[in-house]
C-alpha cells in the first residue's frame, strides 16, 4: 500500500493514511451507508429520509450531522425543513462500488474466487 503514495516524506504518508481511516470511520456504519444510498439520486429533507430509513429522528439527525461535518453531505434550509444532498460524489462512488461488489458476492458466492472477494465472510 505504501507504494501507492508518491513522495518521500513519512509524515505525508502517515497523514494520508490518517485521513483515509477518518473517511472509512465516517462511512463505517450501516445507517450512514443507508443515508448515502437514499441521497444518491436527489436531495431530500429529514422527513423524507425518515420515511425511507427506519430509525428515530434524533438518531437520523446525529448521523446526518456527522456526514455533514465530514464533508460528505451538504445541507440547506428551506423554511423549517433542512434539505440534505451529497457533497462528495467520490465518497458515494466508493460506497456504491463496495456495496455492489459485496451484493454480487452474496448473490453469487461461487462466481468470485475467494482470493478476489472483498468480504471474506461471504462463502461459496
Amino acid at each position: 500500500m505504501e507504494e501507492m503514495i508518491s513522495g518521500n516524506a513519512q509524515v505525508e504518508k502517515a497523514r494520508v493514511f490518517e485521513m483515509a481511516a477518518e473517511l472509512f470511520g465516517v462511512l463505517a456504519t450501516p445507517m450512514r451507508l443507508r443515508i448515502l444510498s437514499a441521497l444518491c439520486d436527489k436531495e431530500k429533507s429529514v422527513s423524507q429520509l425518515l420515511k425511507e430509513i427506519e430509525t428515530t429522528q434524533p438518531n437520523l439527525s446525529q448521523h446526518l450531522n456527522l456526514l455533514y461535518r465530514a464533508g460528505v453531505l451538504a445541507k440547506r434550509k428551506e423554511g423549517t425543513q433542512v434539505i440534505y444532498r451529497v457533497q462528495s460524489e467520490k465518497a458515494v462512488t466508493l460506497c456504491r462500488t463496495v456495496c455492489t461488489q459485496i451484493a454480487i458476492e452474496m448473490d453469487e458466492p461461487g462466481s468470485v474466487p475467494a482470493s478476489e472477494r472483498l468480504s471474506p465472510r461471504v462463502s461459496s
